[in-house]
């Protein structure tokens, strides 16, 4: 079953990639970053198989999302009776987030756009 243009939008987002506007004009398009159209191509083409495991990552992306969002509930409290907030939840849970970003992009045989960076060391000769 193709995607739904809600989940082609979060794919397109858990993987880094800019927002798709309303389609093939002017020159923020796919066109234009080769990267974007492999993604687009991806994305148009995947199994039934394999749509189920991108749908498994939109699911699992949105709850690790939420769950970094929620933590900056107790990012006012230090300390409370035997509780004691991690001090490195949100960007322990940031990191996680965007560990699971880059499996989505590795599945779907792309590299994570600019907005998640390759968090690897980049020569440039």
């Amino acid at each position: 079953m193709p995607f739904t243009e809600s989940e082609l939008t979060d794919l397109r987002r858990h993987a880094g990639y800019p927002a798709y506007g309303i389609g093939n004009g002017g020159f923020s398009n796919w066109r234009f970053y080769q990267a974007y159209g492999m993604l687009e191509y991806r994305l148009q083409r995947l199994s039934t198989a394999e749509e189920t495991v991108a749908r498994t990552y939109i699911s699992t992306l949105g709850q690790l999302e939420s769950a970094v969002t929620s933590a900056s509930a107790t990012l006012d409290t230090d300390s409370a009776a035997a509780w004691v907030r991690n001090a490195r939840e949100v960007a322990e849970r940031t990191r996680l987030f965007d560990d699971w970003r880059r499996r989505l992009c590795a599945f779907l045989g792309v590299p994570p756009g600019p907005a998640l960076g390759d968090s690897g060391l980049r020569m440039v000769v």
